[in-house]
């Protein structure tokens, strides 16, 4: 049950920050292109590669800690079904050009950025060894 609680307020947590920074990213850019989105999985994607690295290559972290920062925090702050609804949104808008784009970004800043998070943390529990 602590493990549910902990996935359950990690979730709670990530829903709401990623409804804040999307509605903020939002409000400053005048564009149809979903911005917000690619933007919110692009940090959740590096958040996500650093957060999983580090909780199991750090000793001692324990699972629903493990659990509340990457399946709670990061699964709620991230997700795929908004970029895979926009996607649709721009190909039935006839842009199918603009929806491409999103796509390939979407997918390889997302893995670059995964990428960096599983190597920042690499370098961090280097630093944290005896």
């Amino acid at each position: 049950m602590r493990l549910i609680l902990a996935v359950a307020l990690g979730s709670a947590a990530g829903g709401v920050a990623r409804f804040l920074l999307s509605a903020w990213i939002e409000q400053r850019t005048a564009s149809s292109f979903p911005y917000a989105t690619l933007l919110v999985n692009l940090s959740g994607s590096l958040l996500l590669g650093f957060l999983a690295t580090w909780t199991y290559e750090t000793a001692g972290v324990p699972t629903d800690v493990r659990a509340l920062l990457t399946t709670g925090l990061c699964g709620g702050f991230t997700t795929f079904s908004a970029f895979s609804l926009e996607t649709v949104a721009l190909a039935e808008e006839g842009t199918l050009g603009r929806a491409a784009l999103y796509v390939a970004l979407s997918v390889s800043l997302c893995v670059i950025g995964a990428y960096g998070g599983v190597m920042g943390a690499r370098q961090l529990v280097l630093l944290r060894a005896p």
